[in-house]
């Protein structure tokens, strides 16, 4: 059984996936509507505005880091690369490869990614 501390830390990671999902889609939706973006560029700008957010709050209210930002923001870069890495490979391989229904192998990514991310975040990132 997990301990208070362990708990506390993943539903704060979940607020702060969540939030980070908000930024992206407002950011993006912002640069569409209103400065006439096209889709990609403002979703684009979306995704690096919620990178941001979800970085910042990872490190200050999440797991509560003090290492440097030249040390965490790497690390932080690597895994969201990595990560974007893993959802292509899943997509591919489910989607185009063994031809499975594109919802069914997103939300297998999305269940899995999370998971790993959080991992490596607290293992490497932010230690």
């Amino acid at each position: 059984m997990p301990n208070a501390d362990t708990v506390t830390r993943v539903a704060r990671y979940g607020v702060s996936g969540v939030l980070s999902a908000l930024t992206h889609l407002t950011v993006g939706l912002a640069a569409a509507v209103l400065l006439g973006l096209p889709p990609v560029p403002a979703s684009t700008a979306g995704f690096a505005a919620s990178v941001a957010v979800s970085y910042l709050l990872q490190r200050a209210w999440v797991f509560r880091s003090d290492a440097a930002h030249a040390v965490t923001g790497p690390r932080f870069l690597t895994v969201t690369a990595a990560a974007l890495g893993l959802n292509t490979t899943i997509l591919w391989v489910g989607a185009e490869v063994l031809g499975g229904p594109y919802a069914v192998v997103q939300v297998v990514a999305i269940l899995l990614i999370p998971g790993l991310n959080y991992l490596l975040n607290s293992r490497w990132t932010f230690t």
